[in-house]
C-alpha cells in the first residue's frame, strides 16, 4: 500500500487542499470479483468517508481524497469479495451464450434483497426489489433489470460484502499550505539601521516591511532576538577580543535581562514586538523566529537550574565545542542529565508556546540534529496538538539519515543539500531523490545562502551566479529562502571558507539596498511568477527535459490537471555563453513530435509558438541566464494524461 512510511511507524504528510493518492495491491484466490475503497476521516470525526478504488491493472487499485482541515487525519483501505459483481459477470457471459439462468436470476434477486442503503439509495433499492419481483423469474425483463448499469452502480454502493479485509489505520498529518509553498527572507533586526553605531529596533523593522513585501516574500525570518550574554562575548569576525561596543553573537542567548522568553532590550519591548507582528500581517508577511537551544554563560537557567548543564571536574561549566572549534560564548543544555527530564523538556516547550501565543506560527530550529529525536517528536506533537498551524523548519545540514528522520518525526520543513548542488547531473539527481519516496514526508526549503553559508558558487559566480541560484531555488522547490544581502549580490568571503567576511552574526551591518548590480527586480519577478502559477507550488512534479549541453538544465513542472505548465531552462555557467538543443514536452498532452504549443515568456513578457519537439537556444549570463516559459495546452485538450 502507498503511501505508507516505515510500515506505519511514521505518518505521511499533506497540506490542506492537496490530493492524496492511495494505491494498493489487492487480490484474492479464485475468480471472485473484488471491490475496495479508501476510507478516510479527520481526527475530530468518527464517521469514515469511503472512496471507491479504481482498477489500474495487475492487481493494482487506486483512489484519492482531499483533506481540507489543518489537523491529523486517518486513512486505510478496505477490500471485499463482491458476490453480486461475481454473479453478474457470470450472468452476462451465460446470457450471451444462450444458457438457462433460472438459478442465477434467483440468486441475484436474493442478493438485491440483502442490500442495505441510506436515503435515496434505500428508496432505489425498494423500487428495484419491487421491479424484480414483478417480472417473471429469469425473463428477459428481469435479466435486463439485473444487468443494467444502474443496478450495478447501486449494488456497488449497497450490496453485501463477503470476507471483508481492512488494512491498518494510518496517520496523515495535514499542515497548512505554507509548509510546502512559502518564500522566506532572513534579516537581522539590529541591522535595520542607517548607521553601524545605532542598533536597529523592531520599529525600524516595521519601516522595512514594505521592502520585503515588495520583493514578494511571505515569511520574514529573524535569527534569535533574545538578550545577548556578555561573558566571553565574541567581537567582529568571531574574534575573542571584543571591544565595549561590540554587540556579540545573537546565538549567545541569555543575560541578566532574561533568556529565551525575553527580548534584547536594544530591539525594543514586548509591545514593540507585538506591533511588528501585527504590521507584518498587514503586509502579507508572517514572522518566523529562530529557536536555538543554547545559552550564554550569563543565561538565567545556569544559576536557576545548574542541573540542566554539564559541569567539568574542576567545577567549570562545559562550553560548546566541535573540535577543534570552540564556542566559548555558549553552553549547551544536557538532555541526558539525570535531572533534565521532564523539567528541561517542559521548559523548552513552554518557551515555544510563549512565542506562539505572541503570534509566531513558524519556528526555524537551529541544529536540531544535535538534540535527542524523542525530544523533538514529543515537543512538536505537544505544540501542534494545541496549535496545528505551527510549522517547524529543521536547520540540519548533516547526514542524510538524520535529516530524513527529523522530517519523519514531525518537522514540517527541512533545509537541504541544494546549497552545494551545482552541476546539472547532481541537481537532477537530487530533485529526483526528494520527489521520490521522500516526497511523502520531507519538505525541502531551498535556501540559496544563510549567515553561516556563503557558497563558493556565489563567491565566484558574480551577479549571474546569483540569478542562476535564485531561479533554481524559486522554481524547483515550493519553499525557498534568501538571507539579506543576496539580492544585492553580496558574496565577499573569508579566504578559503564558505563564510562571509565581516559577518553580520557579530556586528551591526548597514545595507545599501539600492546599490548597483542588485537583482531586486529579478527576485520580485520570480516571486510573482511563483504565486501566479500552481505548477510552481510543489517540488514533486518536476520533469527533467533533455538538452545537449551539460551546462544547460531544463525541466518542466505541471499542475495536477496539466492546465498549468512552466518550463525552465538555466545556464549553470555564470561566465560563458552556452547553447544547446532542447525538447519541449509535447508528449505530456499526447501530442505528436510535430505538434505545437503556444508559449508565454514570463521574464521577457512576450508570446510565441513552438512548432515541433526539438529546438535550439543560447543563454548568455550577461544577457539572460535563464528563461521561464508558460506552455499553454492545446485548445482542444480535454484534460488527463
Amino acid at each position: 500500500m502507498t503511501p505508507e512510511l516505515d510500515g506505519g511507524r511514521h505518518p505521511i504528510k499533506a497540506v490542506t487542499g492537496e490530493t492524496v493518492v492511495v494505491e494498493a495491491d489487492i487480490f484474492t484466490d479464485g475468480h471472485e470479483k473484488i471491490a475496495c475503497a479508501v476510507k478516510w476521516r479527520p481526527e475530530d470525526q468518527s464517521e469514515w468517508t469511503a472512496v471507491p478504488m479504481v482498477f489500474r491493472g495487475n492487481d493494482r487499485w487506486a483512489a484519492s481524497f482531499m483533506p481540507m482541515q489543518n489537523i491529523h487525519h486517518f486513512y486505510t483501505v478496505e477490500a471485499w469479495r463482491d458476490p453480486f459483481a461475481s454473479l453478474l459477470d457470470g450472468i452476462i457471459k451465460k446470457r450471451a451464450a444462450g444458457q438457462t439462468l433460472s438459478v442465477e436470476s434467483e440468486e441475484a434477486v436474493d442478493l438485491v434483497g440483502e442490500a442495505e442503503g441510506r436515503g435515496e439509495d434505500r428508496e432505489a433499492l425498494k423500487a428495484l426489489v419491487a421491479r424484480l419481483h414483478e417480472a417473471e423469474p429469469a425473463s428477459e425483463e428481469q435479466l435486463d433489470a439485473i444487468c443494467e448499469p444502474a443496478t450495478k452502480a447501486l449494488m456497488d454502493r449497497c450490496g453485501p460484502r463477503h470476507q471483508v479485509s481492512c488494512y491498518d489505520e494510518l496517520l496523515l498529518v495535514v499542515d497548512r499550505k505554507a509548509a510546502v509553498f512559502s518564500a522566506w527572507y532572513e534579516l537581522f533586526p539590529r541591522s535595520c539601521t542607517d548607521s553601524a553605531d545605532r542598533h536597529g529596533t523592531f520599529r525600524d523593522v516595521i519601516a522595512h516591511l514594505p521592502y520585503v513585501q515588495d520583493l514578494g516574500f511571505d515569511v520574514l525570518y529573524f535569527p534569535p532576538i533574545h538578550p545577548i550574554g556578555r561573558k566571553n562575548r565574541k567581537g567582529k569576525n568571531n574574534t575573542l577580543t571584543p571591544t565595549d561596543t561590540d554587540v556579540g553573537s545573537v546565538y549567545a542567548i541569555g543575560s541578566a535581562e532574561g533568556g529565551h522568553d525575553a527580548i534584547h532590550p536594544q530591539l525594543g519591548t514586548l509591545e514593540d514586538f507585538r506591533a511588528l507582528v501585527a504590521a507584518a500581517k498587514e503586509h502579507g508577511l508572517e514572522i518566523a523566529l529562530d529557536f536555538a537551544i543554547q545559552c550564554s554563560p550569563d543565561h538565567p537557567w545556569i544559576t536557576e537550574h545548574p542541573e540542566w548543564f554539564v559541569w567539568r571536574s574542576d567545577g567549570t561549566i562545559q562550553y560548546a565545542e566541535n573540535p577543534p572549534k570552540k564556542y566559548e560564548d555558549i553552553v549547551n543544555v544536557d538532555f541526558y542529565g539525570a535531572e533534565a527530564m521532564p523539567a528541561l523538556w517542559k521548559e523548552l516547550r513552554d518557551v515555544i508556546l510563549y512565542w506562539v501565543r505572541e503570534g509566531v506560527r513558524i519556528l526555524r530550529v537551529d541544529n536540531p540534529h544535535t538534540k535527542p529525536l524523542p525530544f523533538w517528536r514529543w515537543l512538536i506533537a505537544e505544540v501542534n496538538r494545541q496549535y496545528p498551524d505551527v510549522l517547524f523548519l529543521a536547520e540540519a545540514f548533516t547526514r542524510p539519515a538524520m535529516m530524513r528522520e527529523l522530517a519523519k518525526i514531525g518537522y514540517q520543513q527541512s533545509y537541504t543539500y541544494f546549497t552545494w548542488r551545482n552541476e546539472k547531473w547532481e541537481i537532477e539527481q537530487y530533485i529526483a531523490e526528494l520527489a521520490g519516496p521522500m516526497g511523502d514526508y520531507y519538505r525541502p526549503n531551498f535556501f540559496v545562502n544563510t549567515p553561516d553559508i556563503n557558497p563558493v558558487y556565489l563567491q565566484t559566480g558574480g551577479r549571474a551566479g546569483h540569478l542562476v541560484r535564485a531561479t533554481l531555488a524559486a522554481t524547483l522547490s515550493g519553499a525557498w529562502g534568501v538571507y539579506s544581502g543576496f539580492e544585492l549580490c553580496e558574496a565577499r568571503a573569508l579566504p578559503g571558507r564558505e563564510e562571509y567576511v565581516d559577518s553580520e552574526k557579530y556586528e551591526v551591518k548597514v545595507w545599501d539596498y539600492d546599490r548597483p548590480g542588485n537583482i531586486k527586480d529579478y527576485v520580485r519577478r520570480l516571486n510573482a511568477i511563483r504565486r501566479e502559477n500552481e505548477a510552481l507550488h510543489d517540488f514533486r512534479n518536476a520533469v527533467s527535459l533533455r538538452t545537449t549541453s551539460d551546462q544547460i538544465i531544463a525541466y518542466a513542472k505541471f499542475s495536477r490537471d496539466r492546465t498549468n505548465c512552466i518550463l525552465v531552462m538555466v545556464n549553470l555557467d555564470p561566465r560563458n555563453r552556452q547553447g544547446c538543443s532542447y525538447e519541449i514536452p509535447l508528449w505530456e498532452w499526447g501530442l505528436p513530435d510535430s505538434g505545437s504549443l503556444d508559449v508565454e515568456d514570463l521574464l521577457g513578457g512576450y508570446r510565441f509558438t513552438l512548432h515541433g519537439k526539438t529546438h535550439q537556444i543560447a543563454l548568455d549570463p550577461f544577457e539572460r541566464s535563464a528563461v521561464i516559459w508558460r506552455l499553454a495546452p492545446p485548445a482542444d485538450w480535454k484534460g488527463g494524461r
